[in-house]
């Protein structure tokens, strides 16, 4: 039997979290358990419209300009009987959602994420977590390949280091990049001074050939807040919660994410431009409407105008 000849002294919440060994991850690691772990981030059914939002948010004028370009790609296509509309990603289902309405009824309509299928999404609208093969129509990804975790590197004194963090998201440099990253480095994202800042997206790339491998025909749409090397020195890794910007910390009740190098995905044949220019070319435009004493003609035409504004904003989702 131990015996103590003094009382015990329990120590209070803070003396024990300052007495904790912190778990150093890399960043890639620690996304991938926030995001994607037991209970993360991205398990429930329609979180992505609770938090931030994207293209598919804006509502029924985006989904009308992916029925346009659906079309397109179905004509190009010969009209085949099994013309599917696959959303990576889907989130909610809004963009599915909305197409379901509108779309032909020889269109499957197919929605791929890891969160269970959101409830009251119409009977028509397939779901399933793994993305389908041999797909002949449209891909779309909206905002996905920017939550596909990643790793950070600094360019150190004499190599690019990978960067570690903790439950906090307290920082520190790790080992040297692998020889992997640093090919990647060296061709695409390149370091120039001490400091310098760099997310690897090979895991990206690697995501992309997969989902573009299993297109057989048609055409697969990436859209995505891009990185720019020459003036991300610092990277994007950053954090949102409840629709505000935070520091990025890895825990489960925080989005974490990182622009997209377009750049390292390109296959040959395939074209980068902002969903501004890509929009317009299917003929959307936030020109206000004329009042033609259709009270409620124009009210309507006036909220697809708005709607549009938001899609093309250069400063926002058009950028």
């Amino acid at each position: 039997m131990w015996r103590c000849s003094s009382p015990v002294r329990v120590p209070d919440a803070r003396s024990v979290r300052r007495n904790v060994r912190p778990m150093w991850r890399t960043w890639r690691e620690a996304m991938t358990g926030a995001l994607y772990g037991d209970n993360g981030f991205y398990l429930g059914s329609g979180v992505p419209s609770r938090h931030f939002r994207t293209a598919a948010h804006v509502g029924s004028r985006w989904a009308d300009a992916i029925a346009a370009l659906a079309t397109r790609v179905d004509d190009e296509l010969g009209r085949p009987g099994d013309f599917t509309i696959v959303d990576v990603g889907a989130g909610g289902g809004e963009l599915l959602a909305h197409l379901a309405g509108s779309a032909p009824d020889r269109w499957s309509l197919t929605g791929v994420d890891v969160a269970v299928r959101p409830s009251g999404l119409p009977a028509r609208v397939g779901w399933q977590r793994q993305f389908p093969q041999g797909v002949r129509g449209l891909v779309v990804a909206v905002e996905l390949l920017d939550v596909v975790p990643l790793d950070v590197v600094v360019l150190d004194t004499d190599v690019p280091r990978t960067v570690e963090v903790d439950e906090e998201g307290t920082e520190r440099l790790g080992p040297p990049a692998s020889t992997d990253d640093l090919d990647w480095l060296a061709r695409w994202w390149p370091l120039r001074s001490v400091g310098d800042r760099a997310e690897i997206g090979r895991p990206r790339d690697h995501l992309w050939h997969d989902l573009t491998d299993g297109l057989e025909a048609g055409l697969a749409v990436a859209v995505d807040y891009a990185a720019n090397p020459m003036d991300h020195v610092a990277g994007t890794l950053s954090g949102y919660r409840d629709g505000r910007h935070r520091g990025p910390v890895p825990g489960t009740k925080m989005d974490l994410t990182a622009h997209v190098l377009f750049e390292s995905l390109r296959h040959d044949g395939d074209f980068i431009l902002t969903q501004r220019e890509a929009l317009r070319r299917l003929g959307v435009s936030a020109d206000p409407p004329d009042y033609d004493a259709d009270r409620a003609g124009y009210l309507d035409n006036l909220t697809r105008a708005t709607a549009s504004a938001e899609l093309l904003n250069p400063e926002g989702l058009g950028g």
